[in-house]
């Protein structure tokens, strides 16, 4: 905690250094605005120049200034919530109190403490993005349903024809509801369990190539070749069997929905890689489509719940939004990382990376 030359630490009502500790920036300003002391959390936000500055050179916000001013005059300030554009945007609940109190003589100060509430907001904006996207998923296809319902009772009770029809529509609708309720708990239950890593001991070759047999039909519908290359030696992995089939299935899948008739899809196996972000050692399994591709901007929102890059070819499909959102969480949970790359018109690559069995 560094002090300002002209304010003795004596004539503080508090050494906001006692309070390095914390998560939260605290700092203390006197009645001229001016920053006299502040924790390690407010110096890495304001920067080392803030100390005995002018808090408007670090705060943008007048409103913020009047509640400071209000407090050093006695006023009681209730908490509320702000923003700080500076260094990036962050929403903060902002708590004043004057130091000291009313009945003691002399200078104030006022405290101030910042409490980041970034990340209970975005929460609170994906819950209800989430009941929001639910609620129109399910719309549709109980919509149908009702109407197939209600014209199989009136018109169409004595045309066969129309009700075997209608029948095949209302099975269809019925399918994609259960895949998306399926979806749904699946991705309920690994959010519930990132936190603990798996224990079993998986041979990720014998896996991948059970993956690609099962897949193998499907894609020769589609006039398309699924080429697996492994090294010589695949190391084992700590990982949950289903939970990793149930990965590559999905990524093996979007590889066949969205790449081009006639063209090859590639799984590769790199070892060994170090991971990214521990610096553990690890393996990459890389799945790879030539198609339309994926635009830039769009990657980064791939594993969000229910996003889509090509919504109406996805439903047409039979996807329900949350394929690649489970991929996340569950490589989430196996101390993993998934990265994404794609050129448009050209190749996508999705690559697994998980940290291998140590010897």
């Amino acid at each position: 905690m560094t002090n300002p030359s002209n304010i003795k630490p004596s004539n503080r009502p508090l050494d906001a250094g006692m309070l390095d500790g914390l998560p939260d920036p605290v700092f203390l300003v006197d009645q001229d605005l001016i920053i006299v002391d502040y924790n390690r959390a407010a110096r890495d936000l304001f920067g080392e120049d803030a100390l005995n500055n002018k808090l408007e050179e670090s705060i943008v916000d007048d409103e913020i200034a009047g509640s400071i001013k209000d407090s050093l005059s006695g006023m009681s300030v209730p908490r509320r919530e702000v923003i700080l554009s500076s260094p990036m945007p962050r929403d903060y609940e902002f708590i004043v109190w004057r130091l000291p109190d009313l009945k003691s003589p002399g200078p104030a100060w006022a405290m101030v403490s910042l409490h980041d509430v970034t990340g209970n907001k975005k929460n609170d904006q994906m819950r209800a993005d989430f009941v929001a996207n639910v609620s129109h998923e399910m719309r549709s296809p109980l919509s149908s349903l009702l109407g197939f319902i209600e014209t199989l009772r009136g018109p169409a009770s004595d045309d066969p024809k129309a009700t075997e029809r209608f029948l095949g529509i209302m099975e269809a609708e019925a399918q994609r509801m259960t895949r998306l309720i399926n979806d749904l708990l699946t991705l309920s239950k690994v959010e519930t369990e990132e936190h603990i890593p798996p224990k079993d001991v998986l041979d990720i070759a014998g896996l991948l190539r059970q993956n690609v047999a099962t897949q193998s039909l499907r894609a020769q519908e589609q006039k398309m070749e699924i080429n697996l290359k492994l090294p010589k030696k695949v190391p084992q992995v700590i990982g949950d069997k289903d939970e990793l089939t149930q990965v590559f299935q999905n990524l093996i899948a979007n590889a066949i929905n969205y790449g081009k008739p006639q063209s090859k899809i590639g799984i590769e196996v790199t070892t060994p890689i170090t991971l990214t972000g521990t610096g553990e050692p690890g393996i990459a399994v890389a799945v790879i489509n030539l198609g339309d591709g994926i635009q830039q901007e769009e990657i980064p929102r791939l594993t969000e719940r229910f996003y889509r890059a090509d919504k109406s070819r996805s439903r047409k499909m039979g996807g329900t939004g949350l394929g690649l959102a489970i991929v996340k969480h569950i490589v989430a949970r196996h101390r993993g990382h998934l990265q994404i790359s794609s050129v448009p018109n050209g190749k996508t690559n999705f690559t697994v990376q998980l940290p291998q069995l140590r010897d």
